[in-house]
């Protein structure tokens, strides 16, 4: 067995836990990070990365489809969709290798194995046969283990014909129907990816609108687009059992005025929610006791036990790669000694990359209503916008909301060409405290999607001249 001594050991190399290495070993700690599987965790490997390389894909497909209003007379397309899935597994491969790369560029130990807390400074790692390789000491210890697709009473996942978001990356043809169980973001990008290749999709979600979290004129928009191109969505509707069943899968749902329904389809996906990786790695050992699933952290990302942090998923929502990020960073430069203010959750960008993509931060018009504002709200829409209408993609709009008696920027909510590129600049904006006017009065650009910010916030003060 391996005996070693570090200032800080990182269970799991996720988006968390890989920038968190590597921030405080660039702040001078001796750093190891304990990795079971892929370096990049599940994000790198099994989501955000290859994930857009396959909504690429179904873009250019959808391009294809319509190729004739570009004036390119394409006919009778020829998919390889083996080559699709191949191109996806190629970029996570890469990218894994460049967080590799990363590791020996800033001095970080990787060790291969499951990482566990045998007491407060100690982690042990074991291999794939539960044999103990490596005993390490350490003044600090951080748990990054993310998080798994959530398991639901009826739902039998059997990874074959009931999938999780890993086997739906993987199928190496397009199934002719597919029902997707839930309709929040990776429910709803799969839903897009799928029936861009031609499978008939049906989403079910339990909540009233799809993504629920995001403002309602967006879910209405969204829901319009993609019912357009065929999709059937069913929003009320609870599933109550999913079951393979012959060569396919049989779903039954119950819908909001309680009649029951009976779906079927060659495969079905589980989208529904996430739940932290808490088992197996030693929490009992040091009196670390989830709530509800999750590890209850400080600002600093400290858990009850002082010098043992908790970042990412495991440590509740949202579920994001570069919220897990940020907390990591926060956490290393308060090991490390270096003053942080933690990570401002009110100021977390969500997206959703399907078509039209969808993109948002800050409150939603309804939140900032119910909050005690009076808000002042511009909605520009891209049939206004020139360069939208130049790359063929007028469709959608941007959204922003403003505290009516001081100016502030209180959320921008966006569903369009390329507005998850967009975004960043309302995240700047809201950590600057910009007004409406601070916006509109600043030059953009033309023409570029991004004057649809401009406008939007001009809209909310009267003095748009293009809408």
């Amino acid at each position: 067995m391996n005996q070693h001594t570090f200032d800080l050991v990182v269970i799991g190399s996720g988006p968390g836990g890989y920038v968190a290495a590597i921030r405080a070993s660039q702040l001078g700690l001796k750093v190891a990070c304990i990795e079971r599987d892929r370096v990049g965790g599940v994000c790198l490997n099994w989501g955000c990365i290859p994930s857009k390389s396959l909504l690429k894909n179904a873009e250019y497909m959808n391009f294809l489809k319509h190729a004739d209003d570009y004036g390119f007379g394409i006919k009778n397309i020829d998919v390889d969709f083996s080559k699709v899935i191949a191109r996806s597994r190629g970029v996570a491969d890469k990218m894994s290798g460049g967080v590799t790369f990363l590791f020996k560029k800033y001095k970080v130990t990787q060790v291969k194995g499951w990482g566990s807390i045998k007491n407060s400074t100690t982690v042990e790692v074991k291999d794939e046969s539960g044999v103990v390789t490596d005993s390490i000491t350490c003044r600090t210890i951080m748990i990054a283990t993310g998080a798994r697709p959530r398991m639901i009473p009826g739902i039998e996942v059997d990874r074959e014909y009931i999938l999780t978001s890993t086997e739906a990356m993987l199928q190496q043809k397009t199934p002719k129907s597919m029902i997707i169980m839930g309709a929040g973001a990776i429910g709803i990008e799969f839903a897009y990816f799928y029936q861009s290749f031609g499978t008939a999709v049906t989403v079910i979600e339990m909540q009233d609108r799809i993504l629920p979290v995001e403002d309602d004129d967006v879910c209405k928009e969204l829901r319009k687009s993609l019912e357009r191109d065929k999709m059937k969505i069913l929003t009320e509707t609870k599933v109550q059992s999913a079951k393979k069943k012959g060569k396919g899968v049989e779903v039954i749902v119950e819908k909001k005025d309680g009649t029951v329904e009976t779906l079927t389809a060659d495969l079905a996906l589980n989208a529904i929610g996430v739940q932290g990786n808490i088992e197996n790695i030693g929490l009992e050992n040091v009196g670390i006791v989830p709530e509800r699933g999750w590890l209850k952290v400080d600002k600093y990302m400290r858990t009850n036990v002082p010098n043992i942090y908790a970042i990412g998923d495991v440590a509740g929502a949202p579920w994001l790669a570069h919220k897990a990020s940020a907390e990591g960073i926060a956490a290393a430069e308060h090991i490390a000694g270096h003053h942080t203010d933690g990570v401002d959750y009110n100021n977390i960008p969500g997206c959703t990359y399907c078509q039209p993509q969808v993109a948002s931060i800050g409150l939603t018009e309804k939140k900032a209503k119910e909050a005690g504002y009076e808000v002042k709200v511009g909605k520009f829409p891209f049939t206004a916008n020139g360069k939208a209408h130049g790359i063929g993609k007028a469709q959608g709009f941007v959204k922003l909301v403003f505290d009516a008696k001081y100016g502030e920027i209180l959320g921008a909510h966006m569903i369009g060409p390329d507005v998850t590129e967009m975004i960043g600049e309302m995240g700047i904006a809201r950590n600057l405290g910009a007004t409406g006017p601070t916006i509109f009065k600043t030059i953009h650009a033309h023409p570029t999607l991004s004057e649809a910010i401009m406008e939007s916030a001009a809209l909310a003060y009267d003095e748009c001249v293009n809408f």
